[in-house]
């Protein structure tokens, strides 16, 4: 059966990174030394599910990627208005194909932007031959898009930063092969210029805990220290107990006494009671899908059982299959 977890990751630091004004923070500190040229009035969230189609002669692909975080930056100019796409991926483990990742991710966005494009074209009035051929005017352009990778582990990230990384390229080839760079920050050491007081003790707190050379119950204790000291929000201690993935135990705190307790335990008690849902409903689609590939059902068939039974959208439902259907093989 599904392993009950008390704090998803994924979904306690999307919930953080939602937050306009942590997020304008971080990408200020990330891209521009701390300075404030992204303001939190300028973004808007935008649906984190990519899905493109990748067409070739004889085959189409659908490809489906779900981002973490993403938001356009709109800012007005003398010349009208500028867009920018900022996406922020979270990273618990060490993936050594993340600017693979990266790069499909951006791909899938852009792609989204010029399908999107494409569909004011039905006809070819007003257009030229080799435009109307594309789908796209000359004069058409496209939101730029820039994703930061935040890695959460206690490691230090030895994987690729750049499409280069993964290759066997000969030297002389090297300069015509496209390279793709990613941007990686490592939570338990950076540089980063921050000025949001949740950012600030998100970093710290992550920083504490994710060291390494500092004993369990020792860190735990400079935590605690640390979150009575700046008064912690709420917020900023879930998401660090949801970044370290189980690093940080609920119950230690329970002797300690003090606000710090005080959160960590309500934290535990909404963690468990949404794992226990979460984990019925992961409980039950595992048993449908194994009892579908008992009975040789289509994945079609198990499919449409699972968003019945479920009560789930087809995405979910898909999520659901795969999982549980990887275990089976």
């Amino acid at each position: 059966m599904a392993k009950t977890q008390d704090l998803k990751p994924d979904t306690v630091l999307k919930n953080y990174w939602r937050n306009n004004d942590q997020f304008a923070d971080f990408f200020n500190a990330v891209l521009f030394d701390g300075r404030p040229v992204i303001r939190p009035e300028e973004l808007e969230d935008v649906d984190t599910e990519e899905s493109v189609i990748l067409e070739h002669r004889k085959y189409a692909e659908s490809i489906k990627a779900s981002r973490d975080n993403i938001k356009i930056q709109k800012r007005s100019r003398t010349h009208g208005v500028e867009f920018v796409m900022l996406g922020l991926e979270s990273q618990e483990h060490i993936h050594y194909a993340m600017p693979i990742r990266v790069m499909g991710y951006d791909y899938s966005t852009y792609k989204k932007q010029y399908d999107s494009n494409a569909k004011k074209y039905k006809t070819a009035d007003g257009m030229k031959p080799d435009e109307y051929l594309s789908r796209m005017k000359k004069t058409d352009r496209f939101m730029p898009v820039i994703t930061v990778v935040v890695y959460y582990g206690e490691k230090p990230w030895d994987g690729a930063l750049t499409l280069h990384d993964m290759l066997h390229i000969p030297e002389e080839m090297k300069k015509y092969v496209n390279d793709y760079q990613m941007l990686l920050v490592e939570a338990r050491q950076n540089n980063l210029v921050l000025h949001n007081s949740n950012n600030i003790d998100l970093f710290h707190l992550l920083e504490i805990i994710l060291d390494k050379s500092i004993p369990g119950n020792e860190a735990k204790a400079k935590a605690i220290q640390y979150s009575e000291e700046h008064q912690t929000d709420k917020s900023v201690i879930m998401a660090v107990a949801g970044a370290t993935d189980g690093k940080l135990d609920y119950h230690a705190f329970e002797k300690e006494g003090g606000r710090m307790c005080t959160l960590f335990e309500e934290i535990a008690k909404e963690g468990k009671m949404k794992g226990r849902e979460e984990g019925r409903e992961e409980g039950k689609a595992e048993e449908i899908v194994e009892t579908g590939m008992e009975f040789h059902l289509s994945e079609q068939e198990i499919l449409d059982r699972l968003q019945r039974k479920l009560n789930i959208t087809p995405s979910k439902a898909q999520e659901y299959y795969r999982q549980y259907n990887r275990q089976m093989v």
